[in-house]
Order: structure tokens, then sequence, then C-alpha cells
């Protein structure tokens, strides 16, 4: 089963919660009240959201967090690559020389394409839009002819 880690699930929390209230500056605590996390946990995703320039650190009495950019402007693909390093479906999706069949492989190319897919689709998520609720799936129309048959 393809999944992101529970890390890189809590760091989206976190700059939702951020992305809420986009004007404040939010301390570690507040964030992690607010996401509903352990503090421990919002502290260690918000390391590597600061080295990928997704949040901005302020110290001080008042310091704390906010988003470094418009939430409009950072995507989920940069989210998961901050928390998790390069977006790669297989050791060759990112990367040349990762595999020691690689010489013969029919399939890398194709893993390739799919990586592609995967990180169009996250790319084309911003932040700001998983602020909003999800969509409900469309409704499939069941033909009772067919149903009873």
């Amino acid at each position: 089963m393809l999944r992101v880690t529970k890390l890189t699930d809590y760091a989206s929390v976190v700059l939702t919660v951020l992305a809420s209230d986009a004007t404040r500056v939010l301390s570690a605590s507040e964030l992690a009240e607010r996401a509903g996390l352990e503090a421990p946990t919002v502290a260690k995703v918000l390391k590597p959201l600061a080295q990928a320039g997704l949040v901005e650190g302020f110290r001080g009495a008042n310091g704390g967090y906010r988003l470094a950019r418009d939430a409009a402007a950072i995507s989920l693909v940069e989210i998961v690559e901050a928390m998790e390093g390069p977006l790669g479906m297989t050791e060759c999706s990112v990367a040349a020389s990762q595999c020691g069949i690689e010489h013969s492989c029919g399939v890398r190319a194709n893993w390739r394409r799919i990586n592609d897919v995967v990180a169009d689709a996250l790319r084309g998520v911003s932040l700001a839009q998983m602020l909003q609720p999800a969509a409900a799936p469309p409704r499939k129309r069941i033909d009772m002819k067919l149903a009873k048959a």
C-alpha cells in the first residue's frame, strides 16, 4: 500500500492550522493544541518544514511560526518532499543507478511515468485547497434492471 508517513500527515495538519489564520504567529504549543497533536510531534515536523522554506520561525517572547508563503502557493508535493525527500514510487524513479537490475529492467520507464502522474497530482493541490471541505464523490446510479439480473 502506498501511503505517506504519519509525520507527513501531521505536517499537513500543522500547515492547515497555520493557513487557517495566516496572519498570526503561533507557538509550537498553540499549534499542537489546535492540531490535536503532542507538542514534541509538532516540534519534530516544524524543523523540516522550516528547512524547506514552508514555515518561518520567530524567536522571542512572542515567537512562533507562520507560513512562509501564501497557502495557495504551497503544493502538497512540497510538503511531502519536505518531510520525506524526493518523491519516488521506486528507487529508480528518483535517480538512475540505484538498482542492480536497471540494465535489464523493462518496467523502469513505466514506474517513472507513474511517479510523474502522482507528483503532478500532488502539485495540483494547494495547501489552501486542503482547508476546503472535501467534495462528495459522485454518486453512482444503479440501473435497477441490470441489478436484478
